[in-house]
C-alpha cells in the first residue's frame, strides 16, 4: 500500500462516510487522486448497495416536510432492516431529502421518484441517492410509499 496523504483520507471519509479501509484502499487504487478515489467509493457504494437489494425492511421512519408557507407537506414512509440504522441522523437525513424531493418535484409513485434527477445534485437520480446511503449504511433501504399534499 502506498503513503496514504492523511488529509486526503479525512477528507474522503468526511465527505462519503465510507469505511477508513475503504478510503484507504480508494485512494491507494487511484494512486492518491482525490476525484478517482472519490468516484471508486461511489462505485463501491452502489455494489454494495445491489448486494443487499434483497434483503426485507421491517424497521424506518415516517418523516415529514412541510414547505415554506404551509401550502405543501409530504409524508414519506422510509424503510430499513433495523431499528439501530432507522435511529441514525444519516438515515434521517435521507428521509428528509426525499420528502424535500417530493414536494419540489411532484413524483407520480415511488418509481417515478427514483427515477428523477436529484434536486441538489442533476448527476445523481434519486435512486443513486438512496443507494449511496445503503452503501453508507451498510443495510437495505427502500422508499417504501409516499403521500404529497398541496393547497
Amino acid at each position: 500500500m502506498a503513503n496514504i496523504d492523511l488529509k486526503a483520507l479525512k477528507k474522503l471519509r468526511d465527505e462519503t462516510s465510507a469505511s477508513i479501509a475503504d478510503c484507504r484502499v480508494a485512494l491507494d487504487e487511484a494512486g492518491g487522486d482525490y476525484k478517482k478515489a472519490l468516484e471508486w467509493i461511489k462505485k463501491r457504494s452502489v455494489e454494495k448497495a445491489e448486494k443487499k437489494s434483497g434483503r426485507e425492511t421491517f424497521e424506518g421512519v415516517i418523516e415529514s416536510y412541510i414547505h415554506q408557507g404551509g401550502k405543501v407537506g409530504v409524508l414519506v414512509e422510509l424503510l430499513c432492516e433495523t431499528d439501530f440504522v432507522a435511529k441514525t441522523d444519516e438515515f434521517h437525513k435521507l428521509a428528509k431529502e426525499i420528502a424535500l424531493q417530493v414536494a419540489a418535484m411532484n413524483p407520480q409513485d415511488v418509481d417515478s421518484l427514483l427515477k428523477q434527477d436529484y434536486i441538489r445534485d442533476t448527476s445523481l437520480t434519486m435512486e443513486k441517492f438512496v443507494k449511496a446511503a445503503i452503501g453508507k449504511l451498510g443495510e437495505n433501504i427502500t422508499v417504501k410509499r409516499f403521500v404529497r399534499f398541496e393547497v
